[in-house]
C-alpha cells in the first residue's frame, strides 16, 4: 500500500504502521482503496486534542502521545495466555467468540455452540473474498474522526453476526477481546445485524492475559436492530491498569423495538467509549446506563449521541462515576430530536462520587431539540460521600472502608440494576465488589 507520511503525537510516521502491517492487514484491491481513503482522513486530522470540541476533556496528543506499532499475530504461547485469560472472564452459560491481539481465534471460542440460531462471519474473510465487491463498505461509517477513521484503515478482524427473523437466541453471546502483546495495538470492527421480532443479549469484554500491558485497543461495532425486536447488549471493558483502550459504536434501531445497554469500565489507564444511537422507528424504548470505577490516575470518559430521528421513542440515559486519587472521568452525553420526531421522550442523567480532593469530574449533559411537542430533560451532579452515613455505618462497627463500600455500592446499584438478567447482573456486581476490594 502506497501511502503519505503522517506523524502521531511524539512524530512516529503512521506510515510505519501501514509498511510493517500490509501483509496483515486483510483487503482485495477495493477494501484497500477504502483503507487509504480512512487513512488519508487520519493523516489530516491526527490524534484527537483539546481544540477539538467532541475530545476537549480527552486529549489523546497529551494523555497518549503516540500510535503503537500492530501487534503481532498470536502465536501458540500467546493463545495459550489467553486461553487462561478468557477461562477467569467467560460468563457463565454465554457462547463465546474470542479476539486475540485483534484476530479472531476459533479454537478458543464456542463457534459450533451458535448452532443455526446464528450466523457467524469473519471480518478478514470477507474483506478478502473477491466476490464481494462492496465489502470495503464494512470499514465505512456516516460518523467519523481520526480514532475511527484509524479504526478503519488499521482493522485486522472482527466479527459478523447475523440473528434471523424471529430468533429468540438461547443463550448470551459474549465477544471477548484479549491482549496478550504489550507495547502494541490492536484494531478490531465487528457487525451484529439483528432481525425483526428477534430476541439477543450480546456481551463484549476487554481484557489482558497475564502481563500484558501498555497495549492499546481501538474498536469498532456497527449494530443494526430491526423492528419488533429485543436486544440487551452489555459491554465490560476491565483491561490492563496501563492501556488504552477507544472504542465507538454505531447503532441504529427500528421501530417497536427495546434496546437496553450497559457499559463498565474498571480498567486502563485511558479509555474512551463513544456511541452513537439513532432511534429510527416509531415506539421504540433505548435504555443506557453505565457505570465509571476510576482510580489513581486513571482517565475515563463516556461520550453518547441518542439521535431520536423519529416521533413517538423514549430514551433514559443513566451514568454513575466512582473517582478516586488523581482519577479524571468524563460524560458527554448529546440528546438530538429532529424536527419530525414529535412525541419524543428522553432523559438523561449523570452523577460523578469524588473519593478524594484531587479527584476530577467532568459532565458535560446536552438537548439539541428541534420539535415542539417533546418531553426531555437532563440532569448532572458531582459530590462526595454522605459524612452523616458514613458517621452512621462506623458508628456501627464497620471500617471505614467497608462503610464507603456500602454507599459506593448504592451509589452505582441504581445503573447496574437496569440489567434484567439476574446472572448477568449478579456477574457485574461482582466485577464491581472486586473494583472496591482492590481499592482496599
Amino acid at each position: 500500500m502506497n501511502v503519505a507520511v503522517a506523524k502521531t503525537g511524539k512524530g512516529r510516521a503512521v506510515s510505519d504502521l501501514f509498511a510493517s502491517a500490509e501483509g496483515r492487514l486483510p483487503g482485495s484491491p477495493a477494501v484497500t482503496a477504502v483503507r487509504r481513503e480512512a487513512f488519508e482522513t487520519y493523516e489530516r486530522l491526527g490524534l484527537p486534542h483539546r481544540r477539538i470540541e467532541e475530545w476537549k476533556y480527552t486529549d489523546l496528543r497529551a494523555l497518549v502521545g503516540e500510535v503503537l506499532p500492530l501487534a503481532a499475530a498470536p502465536d501458540a504461547a500467546a493463545l495459550k495466555r489467553a486461553a487462561d485469560a478468557v477461562k477467569a472472564h467467560a460468563i457463565a452459560g454465554a457462547r463465546k467468540l474470542v479476539l486475540v491481539d485483534g484476530v479472531f481465534a476459533p479454537g478458543l471460542s464456542d463457534v459450533t455452540a451458535l448452532g443455526s440460531e446464528v450466523s457467524l462471519k469473519t471480518l478478514s474473510d470477507v474483506l478478502n473474498s473477491e466476490q464481494n465487491p462492496v465489502a470495503g463498505d464494512l470499514l465505512r461509517t456516516i460518523t467519523t474522526d481520526a480514532m475511527i477513521s484509524l479504526n478503519a484503515a488499521m482493522a485486522t478482524d472482527g466479527v459478523l453476526l447475523s440473528i434471523g427473523e424471529g430468533v429468540e437466541v438461547s443463550a448470551p453471546i459474549q465477544i471477548i477481546h484479549v491482549a496478550t502483546a504489550g507495547g502494541a495495538s490492536t484494531y478490531t470492527r465487528s457487525h451484529v445485524k439483528v432481525g425483526n421480532r428477534a430476541r439477543a443479549t450480546i456481551i463484549e469484554s476487554f481484557v489482558g492475559a497475564g502481563q500484558a500491558g501498555a497495549y492499546q485497543v481501538n474498536d469498532a461495532v456497527v449494530i443494526w436492530i430491526g423492528d419488533d425486536a429485543d436486544v440487551a447488549h452489555i459491554r465490560l471493558m476491565d483491561d490492563a491498569p496501563d492501556a488504552v483502550n477507544v472504542t465507538s459504536q454505531f447503532v441504529t434501531i427500528g421501530a417497536n423495538t427495546k434496546l437496553n445497554f450497559f457499559n463498565m469500565t474498571s480498567g486502563a489507564a485511558v479509555s474512551r467509549l463513544q456511541g452513537f444511537i439513532t432511534l429510527a422507528g416509531e415506539g421504540s424504548e433505548l435504555s443506557v446506563n453505565g457505570v465509571n470505577l476510576l482510580k489513581k490516575t486513571e482517565h475515563g470518559d463516556t461520550t453518547l449521541v441518542v439521535d431520536h430521528a423519529v416521533p413517538n421513542c423514549t430514551s433514559r440515559e443513566i451514568f454513575r462515576a466512582v473517582i478516586d486519587d488523581r482519577a479524571h472521568s468524563v460524560f458527554q452525553g448529546r440528546i438530538i430530536v429532529r424536527p419530525d420526531a414529535q412525541k419524543t421522550d428522553g432523559k438523561m442523567m449523570t452523577r460523578a462520587l469524588l473519593l478524594s480532593d484531587e479527584a476530577e469530574a467532568d459532565n458535560k449533559p446536552e438537548l439539541e431539540i428541534f420539535a415542539d411537542d417533546v418531553s426531555c430533560g437532563h440532569g448532572a451532579t458531582a459530590g462526595a460521600l454522605d459524612d452523616s452515613l458514613l458517621f452512621y455505618l462506623k458508628a456501627r462497627g464497620l471500617p471505614e472502608k467497608q462503610a464507603q463500600a456500602l454507599l459506593i455500592q448504592a451509589f452505582v446499584g441504581e445503573a447496574i440494576e437496569q440489567i434484567a438478567d439476574d446472572g448477568l447482573r449478579e456477574h457485574v456486581i461482582a466485577l464491581a465488589e472486586r473494583w472496591l476490594e482492590r481499592r482496599s
